[in-house]
């Protein structure tokens, strides 16, 4: 019970002061007491070890920018993720969608699962292979062949739909 009393005693004292570090690296209200909870947090589970007045303060600003640097560098990495998916794709052609729609129905089951986990949710050939059930050679060889007959079947179509 003491060290809750300690813990919670430095944290009403320093509450003040640590809000306006945080305000300082986050620049809004809401973030910034997101901050101090976390900073605290990550000071209440240390507590033991950094009890001592002059450990506390610099423990709990490093511990508050460290904490705020991961988060920002999670969020921008985020952001770049999505903006690097949405930025890639080409505007949606429905012809060509209807096309691609069409041909692969005509795909075998199997081959359909293997092209559309592969090439449309983006697995990788091993997960692919978990997925269904079987090796990833066999997902290999599934993926060739649906896409011959794809291409195949596509044909002229698919080239004058694409290039639009």
């Amino acid at each position: 019970m003491r060290r809750d009393e300690e813990f919670e005693q430095y944290a009403r004292a320093r509450q003040q002061r640590l809000f306006r570090q945080a305000y300082l690296l986050c620049g809004d209200r809401d973030s910034a007491q997101d901050l101090v909870q976390a900073t605290l947090l990550k000071l209440y589970r240390a507590w033991p070890s950094v009890r001592r007045a002059e450990q506390v303060d610099a423990y709990g600003y490093k511990t508050m920018v460290r904490t705020y640097l991961d988060g920002e560098r999670r969020r921008r990495r985020e952001l770049d993720w999505h903006r690097r998916r949405d930025a890639a794709r080409p505007a949606p052609s429905v012809d060509l969608r209807m096309t691609l729609l069409a041909a692969l129905a005509e795909l075998p089951a199997r081959a359909r699962a293997v092209v559309v986990l592969r090439y449309w949710e983006d697995l990788s050939i091993e997960q692919t292979a978990d997925a269904l059930g079987c090796s990833p050679g066999t997902v290999k060889s599934h993926a060739s062949r649906a896409l011959a007959l794809l291409r195949d079947r596509l044909g002229e179509d698919y080239q004058a739909l694409s290039a639009n």
